[in-house]
């Protein structure tokens, strides 16, 4: 079935990302300064306002911070609703928002927070792959 959702338009900032995506590769950008990974890609450190970003491949692993079933959606993501939005906490510390796979949307009650979760990726085209993530383990 072709991804029929809203593809993102790389930017230079962000093309290290999607690069990864392509292939199966969790990209984040980290801060040479202070050591800190953060999510969503910029040109300074949130945490020290260094500009000496570089990108290192991340685990594609983390847990489940929160979520919400989304009932209304437009576009390819009406086809899918309900489904669950959620945000990760990465392995490497910061927080990602995402879709969550593996879950039942009609059940809410049995999504645990601090389940772990692992990066997977859908390909929208020949460019760009589109990450997801999906509970692998249940938790706390």
């Amino acid at each position: 079935m072709a991804y029929n959702k809203p593809i993102p338009t790389p930017t230079p900032l962000t093309q290290p990302f999607w690069d990864g995506t392509r292939e199966g590769k969790l990209m984040l950008p980290r801060c040479t300064n202070c050591n800190r990974v953060h999510w969503y890609p910029r040109h300074l450190c949130p945490f020290c306002h260094s500009d000496k970003i570089e990108w290192i491949e991340g685990s594609g692993e983390g847990r489940l911070h929160t979520f919400a079933v989304q009932h209304r959606a437009f576009g390819g993501w009406a086809e899918e609703a309900p489904f669950v939005t959620a945000y990760i906490d990465l392995n490497e510390g910061d927080r990602m928002l995402t879709v969550l796979r593996g879950v039942d949307p009609t059940k809410p009650e049995s999504i645990k927070i601090g389940c772990k979760v692992k990066v997977e990726f859908e390909e929208a085209n020949d460019e760009l792959s589109i990450p997801f993530f999906r509970v692998v383990e249940e938790g706390a």
